[in-house]
């Protein structure tokens, strides 16, 4: 019996150490065949860096790797949140002083927030400090809310504007940037929005710049330690979720030019602000290079990233956008110097809708119609040849529709050398010019159209 017993014993370990040998190398077929797979196709990490530094008046890509890869935005989704709300102002819908409701999902959204309660109300002015400053979700869905309704209808309209405005990889699904798997966009899509935010709004833009301000009997601080620690350093926004790590948009100005940075992914935010300032120093020197006359700035030491290498091919980004960007920071008080200067930096951003400005609207008003001299705008270059590509891909793309149009290529001065406007022209009017650019925007480009005196308004 105790043979026996010790024979099926013996058999029962064999056979259990032969399913043991082939489950074993199954598995070591696996993990052979995930490096393979690793090694061989590109990785997707969600979380992972990203950067772009661009020229903010000529859209020319100073640096760039991982630019195009899609992200979590984080935060930096109340920059598109902010860009709506201007636009509302602009429009008529709201005052700076005009009250917004606050409901119970406002209320009850997760930290960072100011905390207004439900039933209360925030002005509007108040709103865009909180979400500068705070990057208040709560401030963010109050926003949303009154602007569309519904949270989720307004987050169909951000959408629906970063397509107006070229962010061809970017989807909201949110007002605040908190988590959700299908809340996209990239490095150079945020670029985009934060020139975008510039040109449309010089005369709100300074709210970027808000280090604090009082709400009741406190005082709410930025989280943006770029815009205090770096020389030049005017806005934007920071943001960070689990999933996207530690990401930025700034904008800083030196020697009267301007340069946009982004950064996704960040381990800290001390590391990702260290490595912004490191990227804008780099970029400010690429300009001197560009630009013999801009002086090479005084570079400080910095920390990079590992792997933060210039990876991406450099092109020219381009806009079809080429209105002013607003004024350097200057002593004194910000907001009145620019609440001046608001009319003037708005003719060349002029709405198809009712003008944001009495000089805008003198301008549309004088503006005189003529059969076959509309045109439109899909970009303004620092190289004539991005120019002209642009230019005949638009053609080609309307053709089908409008019929043999005039692709044009006009050269534009601007402080930092020349810009070269890729325009289509001979169209019959404005119904017809505005056709065109919505066609152009189906395709995920930016458009303007181009009025017979020459002078250009944004397609909203």
């Amino acid at each position: 019996m105790d043979a026996i017993s010790e024979q099926g014993t013996d058999s029962q370990s064999q056979r259990t150490g032969t399913k043991r040998g082939r489950m074993g190398a199954k598995i070591l077929g696996v993990l052979v065949f995930s490096l393979i797979l690793a090694l061989v196709l590109p990785t997707r990490s969600w979380a992972g860096y990203a950067s772009i530094v661009v020229d903010a008046e000529t859209g020319t890509v100073l640096h760039a790797r991982n630019a195009d890869t899609r992200n979590y935005p984080a935060s930096l989704t109340k920059m598109m949140t902010l860009y709506l709300l201007f636009e509302a102002i602009d429009q008529g819908k709201f005052t700076m002083d005009s009250p917004l409701k606050v409901s119970a999902n406002a209320a009850g959204q997760p930290p960072s927030k100011l905390g207004v309660k439900q039933g209360s109300t925030i002005k509007v002015e108040d709103a865009i400090k909180a979400l500068v400053t705070k990057s208040a979700n709560d401030v963010a869905v109050v926003v949303g809310e009154a602007l569309g309704g519904t949270e989720l209808k307004f987050a169909t309209q951000m959408t629906k504007k970063a397509r107006q405005l070229g962010m061809s990889r970017t989807t909201f699904r949110n007002a605040s940037g908190l988590p959700n798997n299908g809340q996209m966009s990239t490095a150079r899509d945020i670029a985009v929005l934060s020139m975008a935010l510039m040109k449309h709004f010089p005369h709100h833009y300074h709210y970027f710049a808000t280090e604090s301000f009082r709400f009741g009997n406190r005082t709410v601080t930025t989280h943006n330690h770029v815009l205090k620690q770096y020389k030049g350093a005017d806005g934007l926004k920071t943001g960070y979720i689990r999933a996207s790590g530690f990401n930025v948009a700034s904008s800083a100005v030196r020697d009267g030019h301007r340069i946009i940075g982004v950064v996704f992914g960040g381990r800290t935010a001390r590391s990702r602000d260290a490595h912004m300032m490191k990227l804008l120093d780099e970029g400010f020197t690429k300009v001197a290079k560009l630009n013999p006359d801009v002086p090479v700035p005084d570079l400080k030491p910095g920390t990079a990233m590992a792997s933060a290498t210039n990876t991406d091919p450099l092109t020219d980004m381009g806009s079809a956008d080429d209105a002013p960007l607003p004024p350097p920071p200057k002593p004194g008080n910000l907001v009145a110097q620019l609440s001046q200067q608001q009319a003037s930096e708005q003719v060349a951003m002029m709405t198809p809708t009712t003008p944001s400005t009495p000089k805008a609207a003198a301008k549309v008003a004088t503006a005189v119609p003529g059969k076959g001299t509309w045109g439109i705008q899909v970009g303004a270059y620092s190289q004539i040849d991005a120019a002209r590509n642009a230019a005949t891909r638009a053609s080609g793309l309307l053709s089908p529709s409008y019929g043999k149009l005039h692709a044009e290529v006009l050269p534009h001065p601007a402080s930092t050398g020349t810009l070269f406007r890729a325009r289509i022209l001979g169209m019959a009017d404005e119904d017809e010019a505005r056709g065109a650019c919505a066609l152009i925007q189906r395709s995920n480009r930016s458009c303007l159209v181009v009025m017979p005196t020459g002078s250009s308004m944004v397609f909203r």
